[in-house]
């Protein structure tokens, strides 16, 4: 892939399989966002991604709908057998990074997947 992310455009990079991609959440994958978590606004999926409460599913859809933003021609069955480097905590990373440039300084995304139990 040639294209290089754009801070700018609330574009970010990161490794699938070996492979760098662009992801950004367009309108068009906010809209996608938008019903698949069953909520009537972007105000309701920015709580919706702020609760620190998202499971693997969740992961899968926001990278996902991140990736064909970004103009990758994934599904998220897709997406669901990738890999990134450190696992799970490494799609929480890219989940993060792309609500954040998607939202911007005031989403609290620094811990996306709820805490592990002891």
């Amino acid at each position: 892939m040639g294209a290089r992310a754009n801070r700018h455009r609330g574009e970010i990079e990161a490794l699938f399989d070996g492979e760098r991609r662009v992801l950004c959440l367009t309108l068009g994958a906010l809209a996608e966002l938008e019903t698949a978590f069953a909520v009537d606004s972007l105000t309701g999926l920015a709580e919706r991604f702020s609760s620190g409460r998202l499971k693997a599913d969740d992961l899968i859809r926001i990278i996902g709908a991140g990736l064909r933003g970004g103009g990758n021609l994934l599904s998220d069955e897709d997406v669901a057998g990738m890999a990134v480097a450190d696992g799970l905590a490494g799609f929480a990373r890219i989940a993060a990074e792309l609500l954040q440039a998607t939202f911007g300084a005031g989403a609290d995304t620094q811990n996306p997947l709820p805490p592990h139990p002891a």
